[in-house]
């Protein structure tokens, strides 16, 4: 599971342990197969086989584009090719890229008329900046809204403009935007400096230096810190790069490129010998989903997702392997067991009616990564044909907090979007398992925000109804500790059971659930 920092609000959290289910039952009387012998092959035994290999120190941890992430995709590929489980790709690869980078900070120069400048002392960039000019175009507030325009009569293609915080008044102190006292939306300090880049990339500029005496010194500061400590990003690498350089300038530089600059508004053409030479010290990560597929018998063109992240943190600093045996080697081997019980169904003939897709994603602890890849860049299978995802992340341990109470499993996000959904999830479960249903992270106030943590999220956020399936934390989360020897595999055996059952009921019902709460 993916870790975040927030700040924690002194808040009254209503945490129920259960969820009753009122209405009457939503259990698809279509459903004749009777999927209690094939849940039955999701074993103790194998996923404790699985996890032993999956989960041991061979695997170095599976960070994102590491060799051990490496090694686990090719144990998963193995595996479906056992099973004999198709590829979701068209060209028949278990392997979906998902394109990395480690953002880094760039190095370089920039000199004004001859004069060299400091990156980090009178500049501060993240992006490379590249190109000679004979003249920046100072647009002022860089602010275009209604009838007013800071452009207006500029032409800025190709050119780097300069623009500074703040935002035009009329003689009676009131701000031409607004009409009133109040400040518009480009004088919030979050928008300030993104609205003007978007703006300024829009009329064609190649870049832009800004200007703001408050917010520099923070940026500055930041710059610094990354400076000292080397610390780097991860993200999605974009599949056409952003060519367009941000700089901010401290009030030395901004006062060479615009004399008088706190006076000045007048947008205008300044002659100035400016050479920017920072190079990107951006690089390159390697790293892939593992996608395979059992297609539907009636419904071939409706799916459902069963999702778990194949990924951990790796190494640390001291040497030590973060096996990751619950986060989320759990959801992993769960995973291919239950993906080994839907073959099983399909070679006795009794395949899924809707196609179901086994979805192991990579870099969900560098940011979701792999799923957002997935929900936003390439949806092998078109996402206004997705179902629902059922997203299993952490699942073979005990939460502390719920110690001696043992037959549990947190369900977050199920009501979120669906309503039929979360009643027909009840009623799987007290057919088939009778775990406790417990559903205290579901809350909307808590503070954990589990619900926004793991990948299920990517869905959700595209209006597809999820459940994700969680044990809580532990002492070992993100930890050498968690290791494959302290998982409760009686436990793993239920809870993955529980989500096959689940899942049997979503793709074979009559019709797809109903979205009746989208956002």
């Amino acid at each position: 599971m993916k870790k975040i920092a927030f700040i924690a609000l002194a808040l009254a959290v209503s945490c129920n342990s259960t969820q009753k289910t009122t209405s009457d039952s939503k259990i698809s009387k279509t459903v004749a197969v009777n999927p209690t012998t094939y849940a039955q092959t999701i074993t103790e035994g194998e996923l404790k086989t699985h996890l032993y290999i999956y989960a041991s120190d061979e695997f170095e941890g599976r960070e994102a584009g590491k060799p051990g992430q490496k090694k686990a995709i090719e144990y998963l590929r193995n595996e479906y090719k056992k099973l004999g489980i198709q590829a979701a790709k068209a060209d028949g690869d278990y392997f979906q890229d998902v394109p990395l980078e480690i953002s880094k900070l760039p190095t370089g120069t920039l000199t004004v008329n001859g004069k060299d400048y400091v990156l980090g002392e009178d500049y501060v960039s993240t992006t490379a900046a590249i190109g000679n000019y004979d003249a920046i175009v100072y647009v002022g507030y860089g602010i275009e809204e209604g009838s007013y325009s800071d452009y207006s009569n500029l032409d800025v293609k190709g050119k780097i403009v300069f623009a500074k915080t703040g935002e035009p008044k009329k003689a009676d102190g009131t701000y031409v935007l607004s009409g009133s006292t109040e400040q518009s939306d480009w004088s919030k300090e979050s928008d300030a400096l993104g609205k003007r880049a978007e703006l300024a990339q829009e009329k064609g500029a190649n870049g832009i230096i800004f200007y703001d005496e408050n917010l520099f010194p923070r940026f500055q500061q930041f710059f610094a810190r990354m400076q000292k400590s080397g610390r780097e990003r991860v993200s999605l690498k974009p599949a056409t790069p952003n060519s367009f350089a941000t700089l901010l300038v401290g009030s030395n530089l901004a006062s060479t490129l615009v004399k008088d600059i706190a006076s000045t508004h007048t947008p205008k053409s300044i002659a100035t010998d400016l050479k920017l030479n920072l190079v990107s010290g951006n690089t390159d990560v390697k790293s892939e989903n593992v996608v395979a597929v059992i297609k539907g018998s009636e419904k071939p063109n409706e799916y459902l997702v069963i999702s778990s992240h194949l990924d951990h943190i790796g190494i640390n600093k001291d040497g030590e392997i973060n096996n990751g045996a619950d986060d989320d080697g759990s959801g992993t081997v769960a995973l291919l067991e239950i993906a080994q019980a839907f073959r099983t169904a399909e070679l006795a003939g009794n395949g899924p009616k809707r196609s179901v897709v086994f979805l192991h994603v990579t870099a969900e602890e560098k940011g979701l990564l792999g799923s957002q890849h997935y929900t936003d860049v390439d949806p092998i299978f078109p996402l206004e044909q997705t179902v629902a995802n059922l997203n299993i992340d952490m699942v073979g341990r005990i939460d502390p907090k719920r110690e001696g109470d043992r037959n549990y499993i947190y369900l977050i996000g199920a009501d979120k979007l669906s309503s039929e959904l979360h009643n027909l999830s009840e009623e799987v479960n007290t057919k088939y398992m009778n775990i406790e249903l417990d559903y205290t992270y579901n809350d909307e106030n808590d503070p954990n925000r589990f619900y926004y943590r793991s990948d299920h999220y990517n869905f959700a956020k595209n209006n597809i109804p999820i459940i994700f399936y969680f044990n809580g934390t532990h002492d070992d989360y993100h930890q050498p500790g968690d290791t494959p020897d302290k998982i409760n595999y009686d436990l793993l055996e239920n809870r993955s059971r529980l989500v096959f059952y689940t899942a049997w009921e979503i793709a074979n019902r009559a019709e797809r659930l109903v979205v009746d709460k989208a956002e």
